[in-house]
């Protein structure tokens, strides 16, 4: 999972960081340091954050899995 956060939309209301707070972190007041790619363990909390974003700063995208065999 690809994570891309646009930090020009980010307003720190810092949701993402509540609920995944090894993908994401805020740092001081505003500013927010993510990973830019999810650990598999952190997924479905990755999913949580950006449904949780207020301002729908935070884009993923999914790994594509046919090709694994």
């Amino acid at each position: 999972m690809k994570i891309v956060v646009d930090l020009n939309r980010c307003q720190g209301y810092a949701q993402c960081a509540f609920l995944a707070p090894r993908v994401f972190e805020l740092h001081g007041e505003e500013a927010l340091l993510y990973t830019p790619q999810a650990p598999e363990d952190q997924r479905d909390r990755v999913r949580r954050a950006v449904a949780a974003c207020p301002v729908q700063a935070i884009l993923v995208e999914e790994e594509d899995r046919s090709d694994v065999r």
